[in-house]
């Protein structure tokens, strides 16, 4: 048996961590690379059981306060840090797969490197293709990489499609699902109250605190739009969003002759990762069977624009520069942080994205490195955009 080689970018993550559940029962993969920003006790442990050749931390520092206690249990695995060792782990020419789950802007870099070295690219970080959705489909193209997509919503319109990204003129619209998060139905008068970790009870998934919130906020239906139309090759005006609270039915497609193919299952990530992970085959995921008996109403209805701005000023993003999309995800990454050290109000960080994207200018982007100039331009004049909330 040839084992598969995979580096998992966002190994500490609640991918990354269903991406080893799923991994632990799979022979057939040899993990060669993990890597988080600081959390070391937890990279020790995942060390410890899967025994990578190398470990991945964000600062020097981390890096070697982990050697110590690898050294110490006897391990070989070997620690770098930095951007430039994500990228490393990446492509280097052994690894097969690469699991993209690293949170934000920051997984674009190294999900990038994958994409340049052919890579089987296992895609959680749907900022890559919003940051840089030409540049990177470029890459994916010239590299011959293949490009699964691991977002719930974006892996169940993959299996709607006949496990494909070709969307053909059978098509009539792509239903984009979202539960509407933890305030769906809380009056709008009292959503100004709400607390960071109001915000991060999901009703029913388990995420990091920044996705909880994006869901709060139905921003990561924003970007998902925005991701989709790089995916399947698709406008926006071709996507529509469903509110379905029970998070069954993970996304749908239409079809020009009334037909509406749907994938359920259980709102649990080890599902698309396993997907991901066996395909074009299929694999056990230690996900518990739908029980069909038990499943008494699926929900759906419109989402409240009002309620949920984020949506509109997503098709706006989607349909203007490329490089709006860039400022769209890079303010909320700054206004999603300020929310979550109290610095600003829950309602006020869709205000803060906008005011963002109105005022951002549109350079060209020919190159990674102008996405990331642009990156970071953003992120500075949404600091200064927060300084009025202080």
């Amino acid at each position: 048996m040839t084992r598969k080689r995979i580096t998992i970018l966002g190994a500490t993550g609640s991918i990354g961590q269903s991406t080893l559940k799923v991994l632990a029962t799979r022979p057939d993969y040899q993990v060669f690379a993990l890597t988080a920003n600081e959390n070391v006790e937890l990279l020790l442990a995942q060390c410890q059981q899967f025994k990578p050749e190398f470990a991945v931390l964000g600062t020097e520092a981390l890096a070697q306060d982990l050697t110590t206690k690898i050294q110490s249990l006897g391990l070989s695995t070997q620690v770098l840090s930095g951007t430039a060792a994500l990228a490393q782990v990446a492509r280097d020419p052994s690894v097969t797969h690469v699991m993209a789950a690293i949170v934000g802007g920051a997984g674009l870099a190294p999900s990038f490197a994958a994409a340049e070295s052919g890579k089987i690219i296992l895609l959680a970080n749907k900022e890559a293709l919003v940051m840089a959705g030409a540049i990177f489909m470029d890459a994916v193209a010239r590299s011959n990489a293949t490009l699964l997509p691991v977002d719930s919503e974006h892996n169940a319109i993959f299996q709607c499609l006949g496990q494909s990204s070709h969307v053909g003129k059978g098509v009539r619209r792509i239903l984009l699902t979202g539960s509407g998060g933890p305030f769906l139905d809380t009056p709008l008068a009292d959503i100004h109250r709400v607390t960071p970790d109001d915000a991060c009870r999901h009703p029913n998934w388990d995420m990091g605190r920044k996705i909880s919130v994006d869901s709060a906020t139905m921003m990561n239906k924003g970007l998902e739009l925005i991701e989709a139309c790089w995916l399947f090759d698709v406008p926006p005006e071709k996507i529509e969003f469903v509110i379905h609270p029970q998070s069954i039915v993970h996304s749908m497609v239409e079809f020009v002759d009334g037909s509406v193919v749907a994938q359920l299952g259980q709102p649990d990530m080890r599902t698309p990762i396993a997907h991901v992970l066996a395909f074009p085959e299929r694999c056990e995921a230690g996900v518990a069977a739908l029980d069909f008996s038990k499943l008494t109403a699926l929900e759906f209805r419109a989402p409240e624009l009002s309620r949920f701005p984020a949506l509109s000023l997503a098709r706006t993003v989607a349909s203007g520069p490329k490089s709006l999309a860039i400022t769209f995800n890079a303010a909320n990454e700054v206004a999603v942080e300020a929310f979550l050290a109290e610095r600003l109000s829950f309602l006020n960080i869709s205000e803060v994205i906008k005011a963002a994207v109105d005022v951002a200018a549109t350079p060209e982007l020919n190159s990674l490195g102008d996405v990331l100039t642009c990156d970071q331009e953003a992120r500075a004049l949404t600091r200064r955009i927060l300084k009025a909330y202080d």
